[in-house]
């Protein structure tokens, strides 16, 4: 009867109640605590499972909760911090309060909740998501006629979570780079300071260690998985490095500009005109990787023609051509 009693309690609920505790209390809890008070580990603990894997048990969820955003906190004996014999744990309430001089209208905390809500978890920074903790712990004070319109950006680029966390911790990382004209992928080794967007594309931008130069790469030209090596480096370098590398990738965007001719009210449009600038002949639009801007001017089909640069035309047609080939079952 007892077991039956236990299993009942799903692992989600026990989390629930896990985190409840450790934000209810000021002073901390110990393990013994926690594995006979709280719902979930009591239960387990009162049907015979053993010390040892309620213990487990409880490291597993520890780290399940941080790795969703809730910061635990682990307090030692004062007098040896690396005894945690008699350790206690706790969620700071720092983390779900905001500064009392901080406050936002029911409209400001709709915007910031819904912002919240665009991006993916994997893709927000430690930083971000705690912001986004003391947000929703204000209740319900949001405007609710917007809430349901919440688009998703998602990051179909699978290097983006590791190099955050790469960023985040300073720590030198590796991955497989094919550039264009290249037969196969040279493997960079890097110190990644900064992730920006350009173009509607995600670069990374760090120091390329095997020139001693600062680099920026497009996560799309990463065709292999980012490996965080044990090797870091000063965080420091970090401050400035998404205004340097964006400055860059503006500087390379203005030697390159294409002259279009776009039919309006397409996509290619829509899509174009927030980057572009009028001319006599159609709009020039800036960019920064002529392959890749090619590969967005194909995908238009007819909506855009190519007036100049001619490298760039060409470019376009062989794309169009392969297209139109493989349709055609042409090898």
């Amino acid at each position: 009867m007892p077991a039956t009693a236990a299993a009942k309690i799903p692992p989600e609920e026990r989390l629930v109640n896990l985190v409840v505790a450790l934000i209810a209390t000021d002073q901390g809890l110990t393990k013994d605590t926690i594995l006979t008070s709280v719902a979930g580990y009591r239960e387990q603990s009162e049907a015979g499972a053993s010390k040892d894997a309620l213990e487990k048990m409880f490291e597993r969820d520890k780290e399940s909760l941080r790795g969703l955003g809730v910061p635990i906190e682990t307090i030692g004996d004062w007098a040896d911090p690396d005894d945690l014999r008699e350790a206690r744990y706790r969620v700071p309430t720092a983390e779900y309060e905001l500064p009392e001089d901080i406050e936002f209208t029911p409209a400001e905390l709709a915007l910031l909740t819904l912002a919240g809500g665009v991006w993916s978890q994997s893709s927000m920074s430690d930083d971000a998501r705690s912001g986004l903790r003391k947000i929703r712990a204000l209740g319900d004070l949001v405007d609710e006629p917007i809430i349901g319109f919440s688009p998703r950006l998602s990051l179909h680029d699978p290097a983006f979570p590791p190099l955050q966390q790469a960023i985040e911790q300073s720590t030198v990382v590796t991955f497989p780079y094919l550039k264009p004209g290249e037969d196969a992928p040279r493997t960079r080794r890097v110190q990644p300071l900064a992730l920006v967007e350009y173009e509607g594309r995600w670069h990374v931008f760090g120091i390329d260690l095997d020139v001693r130069a600062d680099r920026t790469f497009l996560l799309q030209r990463i065709v292999g998985p980012v490996v965080l090596t044990r090797v870091s480096f000063d965080p420091a370098l970090r401050e400035g490095a998404g205004d340097r590398a964006l400055a860059g990738l503006e500087e390379v965007a203005a030697r390159n500009s294409a002259l279009l001719e776009v039919n309006p009210g397409t996509e290619a449009a829509l899509r174009l005109a927030r980057r572009a600038q009028p001319a006599e002949q159609g709009i020039r639009v800036p960019y920064v990787d002529e392959h890749i801007f090619a590969d967005e001017l194909a995908s238009y089909g007819p909506e855009v023609r190519v007036v100049a640069p001619a490298e760039l035309r060409d470019r376009v047609i062989d794309r169009l051509a392969a297209a139109r080939d493989l349709h055609r079952g042409v090898s």
